[in-house]
């Protein structure tokens, strides 16, 4: 089992403890996005592939802008994750249904873990620090994007709610501690995630938002 994660950790140019860390922010984000198609009323195969994109998307789009090749494309488990999650899904459909808070603490938990990835992976391969928070911050919420367009709602990230600037929040957290406290990079991981998931819920309860760009609503109209 130890060599399978230390493989899997030299491909991805990640800590081993990291490749635990993806495997649960994979399944978390597949959830998440499973769940939100299967309120569409999307069919099982429409629903892995909002979950499978939701779980792999922003990882796909750092990978390419780092120039490596996307790391669901040389190992299956990623897809097992997707599928396991989509029978997890439809198990207990009922049970995730009825707790409505369900989607928000899976995607939570994605957005966290996911972004600790990215900054790991980014600072790896030698880039400097702003841009590990840049590819924490896409790895973490890109695949959120691509989940809210592929169900046809506006994504999360351009409306009032808190959930990019929640990346950000835990990529400053991670690259000073690693950068001005020379922390491993499990207690790195441990702080960022616990402040984008302090800021994710703390801005849902009291409503914290960014200021919100207002046009001409009567030439909209007009229009």
């Amino acid at each position: 089992m130890f060599d399978f994660l230390q493989q899997i950790a030299a491909a991805l140019r990640i800590p081993a403890s990291f490749v635990i860390i993806e495997f649960i922010g994979t399944m978390a984000f597949a959830v998440s996005g499973i769940r939100l198609a299967s309120s569409k009323r999307f069919d099982w195969f429409g629903a892995l592939i909002v979950g499978m994109a939701t779980a792999v998307g922003g990882g796909t789009i750092r990978d390419l802008m780092l120039g490596v090749s996307p790391f669901w494309l040389t190992n299956k488990i990623y897809i097992i994750c997707c599928i396991v999650s989509l029978l997890w899904v439809v198990i207990f459909g009922k049970v995730l249904i009825h707790q409505k808070n369900t989607w928000f603490i899976f995607d939570t938990v994605g957005l966290a873990l996911f972004n600790v990835i990215g900054i790991e992976k980014t600072l790896q391969m030698g880039f400097p620090l702003w841009t590990a928070i840049t590819m924490g911050c896409i790895t973490g919420a890109a695949g959120g994007v691509i989940r809210d367009i592929l169900i046809n709602e506006v994504p999360l990230i351009f409306r009032k709610e808190i959930y990019a600037m929640a990346c950000i929040a835990g990529g400053v957290v991670y690259v000073t501690c690693y950068k001005a406290f020379g922390m491993s990079a499990e207690l790195n991981a441990l702080f960022s995630s616990m402040v984008v998931i302090a800021v994710r819920v703390l801005a849902v309860k009291y409503q914290w938002h960014l200021p919100v760009l207002k046009g001409d609503e009567s030439k909209d109209e007009e229009g």
